[in-house]
């Protein structure tokens, strides 16, 4: 299946447009995977239409504790006990573990089923929602289980943004901040004058639409990520080892303030190796530092990274490989870099703390 192969639907009527889509759809034969904080927070905004109100719902507990082999098999349970069949269609709401983990669960039962995704935050409706990847975490590593498969659809509304904590909807912000700078200098500058006191959706919505775009142009190039997809990874590959470390620690951190983490330290690698402009990192720093809460740590910690790095899927068994930028973007791919260079990025979270 190819990227563009299934519909994106931007709504600002999500009930409305559910009440289009489902009719397409057997009502007999829907099953609902959904997080608890969907449930609590947004199951609201669909819960008129009959057509959910009466499927079979399995929810599922909100948090990466839950994107593990346990919820997949739970997921496989349910769906097998209710009578669903390779006919059925499996809607996955929530955020963008409920994205990879639901998606999982429905390219794998019966061999495939169809599936929608409705990404309720703005982390998945901007990156979970395009590119078909799926599974769940395993042996403490992220994403190490999964599949490329595409759903039908992808329906994106702000209106379940509305409910976002703000902790939560910056996390989100740092993907589309990466998105600008991977892609676009007049992107980038209008998220600088994002207002996150006084949102306006609307606008958001066009926001969404310019990064899920971004992301589009990437993913369709380059659909199983085996060349300018790792274009996307840009910020990730330190920001894996901060959300393994946090993980391993017990310690919180979201997904999207690791990523701004990661960028941080790319970046200078960027600088170091591909003369990215330092006023530019500089400026870009500043803003990062201004919105996200620092993660301590420490030399002695620096090991520990560098083993979850070489341990990411985007290495090849040759060092720790990064997308790095020449300027905004201008981006290169296959960048190897050593142990010291790396301890050399991980030094500017010390200055930092």
């Amino acid at each position: 299946m190819s990227p563009q192969s299934y519909d994106l639907i931007f709504t600002e009527s999500i009930e409305k447009e559910l009440g289009r889509i489902l009719d397409n759809y057997s009502q007999s034969n829907i099953f609902i995977l959904m997080d608890s904080g969907a449930e609590e927070h947004c199951w609201h905004l669909l819960s008129g239409n009959m057509v959910l109100q009466n499927a079979q719902k399995l929810i599922i507990d909100n948090g990466e504790q839950s994107k593990s082999l346990d919820s997949v098999v739970k997921a496989w349970q349910f769906l097998g006990t209710n009578g669903a069949n390779r006919h059925s269609l499996v809607i996955n709401i929530g955020g963008g573990m409920m994205s990879d983990l639901g998606g999982f669960v429905a390219s794998t039962f019966k061999r495939g089923c169809k599936f929608i995704n409705i990404p309720t935050t703005l982390l998945s409706q901007i990156d979970a929602s395009v590119g078909g990847k799926t599974g769940f975490n395993f042996n403490g590593l992220k994403n190490e289980i999964g599949v490329i498969n595409q759903p039908d659809m992808v329906i994106l509304s702000p209106e379940f943004l509305k409910t976002l904590p703000m902790k939560e909807f910056k996390s989100g912000f740092a993907e589309m901040l990466k998105h600008a700078i991977i892609y676009s200098q007049n992107y980038l500058d209008e998220l600088f004058t994002f207002n996150f006191n006084n949102i306006n959706y609307s606008k958001l919505l066009n926001m969404i639409r310019k990064s899920v775009a971004v992301k589009q142009e990437f993913v369709m190039k380059d659909p199983m990520e085996r060349d300018i997809r790792k274009v996307l990874n840009f910020g990730h590959t330190i920001g894996h080892a901060f959300e393994s470390y946090a993980h391993h620690h017990k310690l919180e951190l979201y997904h999207g303030e690791a990523v701004a983490l990661g960028m941080i330290g790319e970046l200078y690698l960027s600088v170091k190796k591909k003369a990215f402009p330092q006023d530019k990192y500089e400026e870009i720093v500043k803003y990062i530092t201004d919105i996200y809460s620092d993660f301590p740590i420490f030399a002695k910690n620096y090991p520990e990274f560098y083993q979850f790095m070489l341990h990411d899927k985007k290495n090849s068994g040759e060092g720790v490989n990064f997308t790095l930028l020449q300027d905004i973007g201008a981006y290169t791919i296959n960048n190897i870099c050593t142990e010291e260079e790396i301890f050399e990025a991980l030094n500017q979270y010390g200055k930092r703390n």
